[in-house]
C-alpha cells in the first residue's frame, strides 16, 4: 500500500542515505530539497554494462544506476584519490572515516569499512551508516569493482556492486561508473530508491572532478 510502513521506512532510509552522500553537492547549489528522480546524464541511453576484468554489476538487480564526467587531470592523481580509500574522508564530506581492514596496496580480495552519518527522521534515531566494502577486481589505472552491505539503526542494504573505469581520452580521463543495490527494503520502492543511488553517484563523480582537477 502507498502509505505502508513498509514503504514509508524505505523511503525514509534512502533519504538518509543518498542524503549523506549527496550532501556536499546540495549543500553547494544552496538547496534543501531531495531529488525526486535519478538525473539523466548522456551515460545513462548506453544499454552496456561496465566491467572490470570481465565482471559487472548484478544485471538482475531493479535498481542500478550508470554515470560518467571527464576529468581534466593526469590518470594517476585520478586513479590514487579513488584507490587511497582511508583519504575519502579528506575530499568526501559525507564520508566520516574510511579504514583498510588489510594491509598493503589496494587489491583484490581487500576489505575497507566506511562510515557515513545518518541524520534522525520522523521514525528513525540519528546514527551512523557502515558500509563494509571488499575489492573483487581492481586492474591499475584501469578499472576497479567492490562490493558489500550498509547496515545502520533502521537502514540495512543487504548488497551491492560497484565497478568504476578509468580511460585516457582527448581532455583528460573519461571515469565512469555504475552500481546496483539488492535488498527487500530498497528493493520495495525502486523508483525512489534509483534516483538516489543517482544522487549520490553525481555527487561522487563532481567531488573526484574537482578534487582531482584542484591538483594540476
Amino acid at each position: 500500500m502507498p502509505n505502508s510502513p513498509l514503504r514509508r521506512r524505505t523511503t525514509q532510509a534512502l533519504i538518509t542515505l543518498a542524503a549523506t552522500a549527496a550532501l556536499t553537492s546540495v549543500t553547494a547549489c544552496g538547496s534543501d530539497t531531495e531529488p525526486t528522480q535519478p538525473p539523466t546524464p548522456a551515460a545513462q541511453a548506453s544499454p552496456a554494462e561496465l566491467t572490470c576484468e570481465g565482471q559487472g554489476i548484478d544485471a538482475k538487480a531493479p535498481i542500478h544506476y550508470r554515470t560518467e564526467t571527464l576529468i581534466n587531470a593526469p590518470l594517476d592523481t585520478i586513479w590514487n584519490l579513488q584507490t587511497d580509500v582511508e583519504r575519502w574522508p579528506s575530499w568526501q564530506q559525507p564520508v566520516l572515516t574510511n579504514k583498510r581492514l588489510d594491509s598493503g596496496p589496494l587489491q583484490a580480495g581487500s576489505p575497507f569499512q566506511w562510515t557515513t552519518p545518518a541524520p534522525a527522521t520522523a521514525t528513525t534515531p540519528a546514527t551512523t551508516l557502515t558500509i563494509t566494502s571488499t575489492v573483487q577486481q581492481l586492474a591499475q589505472n584501469k578499472c576497479i569493482r567492490w562490493s558489500g552491505p550498509a547496515v545502520g539503526d533502521g537502514l540495512h542494504i543487504e548488497g551491492g556492486i560497484h565497478v568504476w573505469t578509468f580511460t585516457k581520452v582527448d581532455g583528460g580521463v573519461l571515469v565512469r561508473t555504475e552500481e546496483n543495490w539488492n535488498g527487500t527494503q530498497v528493493e520495495a520502492d525502486v523508483p525512489t530508491s534509483t534516483a538516489f543511488l543517482g544522487a549520490g553517484l553525481e555527487a561522487w563523480l563532481k567531488d573526484l572532478k574537482a578534487t582531482a582537477e584542484a591538483k594540476r
